[in-house]
């Protein structure tokens, strides 16, 4: 039985998550959580669609079995390809991905209507932000620029947020939307606003949409409707309520949590699937 005191399940290929994670903490500070870093198969970008959806299954069998009143799929790559399964096994929980809300937040930010996206192989490749922007445009004029980032995963989850060698892949990347005009720029996986600042150097006047903050938003709307916010007390002088779960792990994991969340983490899980 879904309880306001239930805990919210997030869950992610590795340490992109914690941005998301992050937003919520922002969002709902009062909330408890369960953070589920598949750590030991990251990353997910370049795996098959049918990988994917295998691993989201098990991934949403565990939050179900820690008794989640609902489910935040904070990956973009699951999002793009396997919410429909997420949802499949979630029954009756709710679960919030990271496209639909965030595609809306983009358009009405875009002033020109040129709206660019980045993500991995296999987000840019599903088409879903692009199909998402198109819906919500309908007739109206909307130019998309869409581009495969997958250095960028690598690279945070190996610490390299603000070296040269960031700024100069950076650079490849990303030189391409300032030629074609974008105003907006989704930061279609979850790692990535963790090189905002990198971005932010190179497309000083193109809005950044933080799809983690968007679908915080989402979270908090919808909890607010169906009455089941957490309302108890809260003390602000400790650490959210927040348990980690990994199916490896990683030192960099650990600080990179540091590093994002602005605290450390306590006594992380491990755990294992069955492939």
């Amino acid at each position: 039985m879904t309880k306001p005191n239930s805990p919210i399940g997030v869950f992610d290929s590795g340490v992109g998550g914690l941005t998301v994670l992050k937003q919520l903490i922002r969002f709902l500070p009062n909330e408890n959580f369960i953070y589920l870093g598949d750590t030991a198969r990251v990353p997910y970008g370049n795996k098959s669609p049918e990988t994917i959806k295998r691993y989201s299954r098990e991934a949403t069998h565990f939050l179900l079995e820690k008794n989640v009143k609902m489910i935040v799929i904070a990956c973009n790559t699951v999002s793009s390809l396997a919410i429909d399964e997420v949802r499949k096994v979630a029954g009756i929980i709710d679960v919030v991905g990271m496209i639909d809300f965030s595609a809306v937040a983009a358009y009405r930010s875009s002033r020109n209507k040129k709206i660019g996206i980045i993500g991995t192989r296999a987000t840019i490749n599903s088409k879903g932000y692009e199909q998402q922007l198109k819906f919500i445009a309908q007739n109206s004029p909307l130019e998309i620029k869409s581009a495969s980032c997958p250095l960028f995963v690598p690279l945070v989850e190996e610490l390299q947020i603000d070296t040269e060698a960031t700024k100069l892949i950076a650079y490849e990347y990303l030189e391409q939307f300032k030629d074609f005009g974008a105003d907006t720029l989704i930061l279609g996986c979850t790692h990535y606003p963790a090189l905002k600042k990198v971005i932010n150097e190179l497309l000083p006047d193109v809005d950044l949409i933080d799809t983690g903050e968007q679908s915080a938003i989402q979270v908090l709307r919808i909890l607010a409707e169906k009455q089941i916010l957490n309302n108890s007390q809260i003390d602000f002088s400790t650490t959210p309520r927040i348990e980690f779960y990994l199916t490896d792990f990683s030192y960099s994991f650990t600080q990179l949590a540091e590093l994002l969340l602005g605290f450390p983490i306590q006594n992380p899980k491990l755990i294992e699937f069955s492939s």
